[in-house]
């Protein structure tokens, strides 16, 4: 009987000292990451696949996700402390915080602007300017792509009333461009392959090129900074590994993706197809890994400043920080 009750102990005591020792088995802190539209879009491909490689649970977290009704609203519901991170386009900060929403940018998916205007070859459209009097789809009059349009719109002395502009969800934006219900959309990377499956040519746009838009990026409150900045830093560390992983080899990366994320199936040459154009035409150019670009960020406040965008700026520094960019 004594020997049973010792070997029990000792069985008890090898588990405490195994979950002592396993990084794995430490009480993971639960969050919940909310996304601007449908988590499965490869546009989330760093945070799905620091998810699914386990990058978070690496770190001590472990993210459940939520969907947003576009960049805005994520931006005003993180800044409301409703989820403590969210998926926005890095200029949502300049939209929300001039109306008192407190979120800051704490680190950036890439160099680039992530919004692309992609039209169909036939429309005639070469530049901003000629968008006047077509009509262009869009996700939603709530996401920041929205507004990246709006800025596209104003570089070439354009307003929204000069075209028709149709609100099409995240399938239609890109259904309305196949079946030529619109010449074109304010579009991102995972869009275009669709559009081009359906056997429709287009022509890609980068929005960069006419202002200073900007990439997807993780917002913050500024609350969840003062009194959570380790998660903050944990989260941030593992969703750049995500992107890294797609930068350094997007066919590898969308493999795993595609298994993580099983609405794919199939459909592999898509998700490859994306991350490559992610790879090409949005990570690139930072010098550090997700470090906001503040000249850049300055210049696109005071571009929408000067067109009428936005009604009042915000001093830079409440915009973002790059604390947790190594």
């Amino acid at each position: 009987m004594r020997a049973a009750r010792l070997i029990v102990l000792s069985a008890i005591a090898g588990l405490l000292v195994q979950l002592a020792t396993s990084p794995v088995a430490l009480a993971a802190e639960t969050i919940t990451y909310l996304f601007p539209a449908p988590p499965s879009l490869p546009a989330f491909g760093p945070i799905r696949l620091a998810k699914g490689k386990g990058y978070f649970a690496e770190a001590g977290i472990d993210v459940n996700f939520a969907t947003g009704r576009g960049g805005v609203d994520v931006a005003k519901q993180v800044g409301a402390g409703n989820a403590p991170l969210g998926g926005i386009v890095a200029d949502g900060p300049i939209m929300v915080r001039q109306n008192g929403v407190p979120i800051k940018i704490v680190a950036v998916f890439g160099g680039h602007g992530f919004m692309q205007l992609v039209v169909r070859e036939d429309s005639g459209i070469a530049k901003p300017a000629d968008l006047k009097g077509k009509t262009i789809s869009v996700m939603s009059f709530q996401d920041t792509t929205y507004y990246a349009l709006l800025g596209l719109l104003a570089s070439a002395g354009l307003t929204p009333d000069d075209l028709n502009i149709q609100s099409a969800g995240p399938s239609g934006v890109w259904e309305f461009v196949a079946t030529g219900k619109s010449a074109g959309m304010a579009g991102v990377p995972d869009w275009i392959p669709p559009v081009q499956a359906a056997g429709v040519k287009v022509k890609v746009i980068p929005s960069d090129e006419f202002f200073p838009h900007m990439a997807q990026a993780i917002g913050v409150s500024d609350q969840v900074l003062k009194e959570r900045p380790e998660l903050v830093g944990k989260f941030v560390s593992a969703a750049l590994r995500g992107m890294k992983d797609i930068m350094d080899d997007p066919n590898k990366a969308a493999d795993a993706f595609v298994e993580y994320v099983p609405e794919w199936k199939g459909k592999e040459g898509a998700v490859k197809a994306a991350f490559n154009y992610y790879a090409t035409l949005v990570y690139p150019g930072q010098k550090r890994l997700g470090e906001v670009d503040v000249q850049r960020l300055s210049n696109l406040q005071d571009f929408y400043l000067a067109k009428g965008i936005i009604q009042r700026k915000s001093p830079v520094d409440e915009l973002y920080t790059n604390q947790f960019i190594r």
